[in-house]
């Protein structure tokens, strides 16, 4: 699809919402809080030396936390202002200005892989799409997929933020077989509690023929 992308859900929240998650982050970042828990499962899912992107990355504490455990990250962040906390707080991380969206070999250039051992979107990631743009958004990392490759997806099923969209799990997973994808498993947490209420995380892999 050409021309302009469509508004994100997190774009049309306005400046206040990424200024108050940057803020938040980088006080939890510097009074050395725990804020690995999506990358140490991150971790655990790929081979060593592996190659992750990690789409809506934020201020880049999953990306760095996988980059310091010897993976080859590509950290995405469509925010101007995350994109500067992220590169100011993490020195050397690859970041790419972009949206999710825009993702394809030609925009990753040739410096970076064109695919991926494992997709990383936590963090209400695809509650902050553009609207009805989810099922696009899955389908384009999909394409991203190394043979054996991986999505790792977290987000709110209930009391998430204000602007996000409330995105059932039967919603999602049909999104997810749209898109050529499927359910390899379902959590609660990255500590990967049973399946929750409130907040889920979801293991996809690629359909192949």
């Amino acid at each position: 699809m050409s021309g302009p992308l469509p508004p994100t859900r997190w774009a049309q929240a306005g400046a206040g919402t990424s200024d108050g998650f940057g803020r938040t982050f980088g006080r939890l970042v510097a009074s050395g809080a725990d804020v690995d828990g999506e990358a140490r499962l991150a971790d655990a899912l790929l081979p060593r030396g592996g190659r992750v992107l990690d789409v809506g990355a934020g201020m880049g504490r999953v990306s760095a936390a996988l980059s310091a455990r010897g993976h080859t990250v590509v950290a995405v962040e469509p925010d101007a202002a995350l994109v500067e906390q992220a590169r100011a707080t993490y020195p050397g991380l690859d970041v790419l200005p972009l949206d999710g969206l825009a993702l394809s070999p030609a925009t990753l250039g040739t410096e970076r892989p064109h695919e991926y051992d494992l997709v990383v979107l936590v963090g209400n990631v695809l509650v902050f799409v553009a609207e009805g743009t989810e099922q696009r958004m899955l389908s384009t990392v999909r394409g991203l997929l190394a043979g054996r490759g991986r999505v790792l997806v977290g987000f709110h099923l209930a009391d998430g933020p204000p602007a996000a969209r409330r995105y059932r799990p039967e919603e999602f997973e049909a999104d997810v077989e749209a898109a050529g994808l499927r359910v390899d498993a379902r959590f609660g947490s990255y500590e990967l509690h049973p399946p929750a209420d409130d907040y889920a995380v979801w293991l996809l892999s690629a359909v192949r023929g």
